[in-house]
């Protein structure tokens, strides 16, 4: 049995390397769009951020890592027996002036509309209760009503 090689030389017209580079920037250029896209089209409509919740002697402590999302952008309600926390995440991604993003490389970080709703063992007093952000963190305070 005989494997045959063939050689191919042929000489690049400039004119066609030019276009053909161009070509390859648009089309890298598409494709980022299409990927970019693709990872919007198939989130989630809402997150959940994850919390630790925590009932002490005289409230509960809730911690939500809402790390990047902006107060602004919190909307917390408090019920006797139940808190809800919704807001949004702008998706995280580098500025014009850190660089051009080439790739996207992995996306693992939730963004868009979030929500979380958590039930509660006991009654709190709602007028009592006060939030605060820390270090990326949200930090609810609720204190127990007072049984009569």
């Amino acid at each position: 049995m005989e494997t045959r090689r063939t050689m191919f030389s042929f000489f690049m017209d400039p004119i066609k390397t030019i276009k053909l580079r161009w070509l390859q920037g648009a089309l890298h250029d598409i494709t980022q769009e299409l990927s970019r896209s693709q990872f919007c089209r198939f989130a989630p409509q809402a997150w959940a951020p994850a919390i630790n919740a925590y009932r002490c002697q005289e409230c509960i402590r809730i911690c939500l890592d809402l790390a990047g999302v902006e107060r602004s952008l919190i909307d917390l309600t408090v019920e006797p027996r139940r808190v809800v926390i919704r807001g949004t995440r702008e998706l995280p991604e580098p500025s014009h002036a850190e660089e051009h993003t080439v790739q996207l490389l992995a996306m693992e970080i939730d963004y868009g509309p979030f929500e979380r709703e958590i039930d509660l063992p006991v009654e709190v007093e709602i007028d009592k209760a006060h939030a605060e952000q820390r270090n990326g963190l949200l930090w609810i305070a609720l204190p127990l009503r007072k049984q009569s």
